[in-house]
This record gives C-alpha cells, structure tokens and sequence, in this order.
C-alpha cells in the first residue's frame, strides 16, 4: 500500500503515498481521478523496475484539501513544484495523465530545475471547440451532480474513458458501472479540476520545454485525440511519439502492460542524479 502522509503546500494540504525505493518517479492523475488509480498497474511495475513511486491526490480530491474553486493549470502545477520541493526528490522523473499530464508539460515549461523527464499520458496543449464545450459542460454536470442521474453520468463517464474493447467487455463494464454510481464523481473539487482543464493554446509556449519528453497517444481517445497528442509532441524539440492500438483515454488502464513497457524504458533511458 506504501507509506501515506500529508504536506502542506500553496496553503492546500496534499495527502501523498510513497511507494518502493530507488529514483524517485512521480505520478500526477487525471481530473476527478484518485491517486489509486496508479497503483493498479503503475505503481507495481515502476517499484519493480527500480524506482520509488510517490502518488498523490491533486487538490480537490479527497483526503486533500478542497479549496473553492475554480482552480487554474497553473495551480496545479504550483503544487504539483510545492510536492517535489517539499518531498526533497527533485530532479525526479514525472508522468501524467490528461489534467495529469498538462500539469506536467507546464511544470517542465516553468520549473525545468525539478523534472529528470516527462511521460505525458493522452495529452493536449489546446482544445477544439467540441472539447472546450465537453469540459465546460462536464465541470457543471460534476458540480452540479444531484441534478444528474448517476446512472447516465457514470454510462457517459464510461464511454468517454475507455476504447471499443473495453466497452464490449460485459464483466469490466458491469464492474466498473457498479462502482460508478456507488462512488459519483461530484462536488465543487472534482468539478474544479475540470475548470482547470480548459486551457488556453499552448503549443507555441511548449515549445519551450527542455526536459526528455515521451508522449503516449490511445488510439480511440475522444477526450485527447491522438491529432491532439500528435501536435504537443510536435511541439516540443526531440520528444519520443508512441500510439498505443485498440484503447481510449484510460489505454493506461486497459493496455497496462504496453503502457508501463514504454514508460519503464523511456525513464530507464534517462540520465539522473544517484539517490
């Protein structure tokens, strides 16, 4: 399970685990999405790959604070910078995933003292309209949520994550269904993380990153279209571009081992300081 504790950091308390031993990596989840999420596929194989792992909950999502919103990228970044000061692993290598990810990319962009290297997991550096519209309208659905049945929230929620195979897989759709409506995502938090995910065009000032850059498209992505990853990795000098076949936005989830296969070598790759 690893090793929890708190930190205070930007005036919100960050609750993170620690997990292993070795180079430090740090994992930042997506929008609404517990920490936890990591460890049933990330956390083991990067422990078993020889680093140590640390999680955390992005503020909004319990048991970190839940300021009022809404939060700005930069605010996550701020205390995704905040953790790495505070913990002692900077340089470190960070991955991400969507709101995840763009945390990363910008902490790259703003903090490059702080990153060994970034793994962006189904990324963007702009919306398309129909994308800003589905943000907007998902941050007032989440806020709002007691005016949503759980049931069309967690059966949309699902569609947007996951590929076609998933999707046909009646065990995992049932299982996960379940769980979604036992467990809504809502409230102001979560809701926030969204808001935070309607960013501005940011290619041109990505192209200012520095640091070793792995971005990792999923082929059946509606929510980070591969075009969309396409273009940050495009953007940023001497980046590595991988598609990952037959999964959508969660790929890190559904094709866990193809994920973590990349992952592990593009971080193994990389010069680091001894820790």
């Amino acid at each position: 399970m690893g090793r929890g504790a708190t930190v205070e950091v930007n005036g919100v308390t960050l609750a993170y685990r620690r997990h292993g031993a070795g180079p430090p990596v740090l994992l930042v989840a997506p929008a609404a999405a517990r920490a936890a999420l990591w460890d049933m596929h990330q956390v083991p194989a990067l422990v078993a790959a020889g680093y140590e792992v640390i999680t955390f909950d992005n503020r909004g999502t319990t048991p970190s604070s839940t300021p009022p919103g809404p939060y700005r990228l930069a605010e996550l970044v701020a205390d995704t910078a905040g953790l790495i000061r505070a913990l002692g692993i900077g340089p470190c290598r960070v991955a991400g995933s969507s709101l995840g990810a763009m945390v990363a990319q910008e902490l790259a962009l703003v903090r490059p003292d702080l990153v060994t290297g970034i793994a962006l997991l189904g990324t963007r550096g702009r919306l398309t309209h129909y994308l800003r519209a589905l943000t907007t309208a998902t941050a007032l659905a989440v806020r709002h949520a007691d005016t949503v049945p759980p049931g069309y929230a967690a059966v949309t929620g699902m569609g947007n994550l996951f590929g076609q195979r998933t999707l046909a897989d009646d065990r995992f759709t049932a299982e996960w269904l379940a769980l979604s409506e036992a467990f809504p995502v809502a409230g102001d938090g979560p809701a926030s993380q969204y808001d935070a995910a309607a960013i501005p065009d940011r290619l041109a000032a990505l192209s200012a990153v520095t640091a070793p850059t792995l971005v990792m498209a999923f082929e059946q992505d509606v929510i980070t279209p591969v075009e969309l990853c396409r273009e940050v990795a495009d953007a940023i000098a001497g980046s590595t571009y991988v598609e990952v076949k037959e999964c959508g936005h969660f790929g890190f989830l559904e094709r866990p081992d193809e994920v973590n296969a990349h992952v592990v070598n593009f971080f193994d790759a990389l010069a680091a300081p001894s820790w």
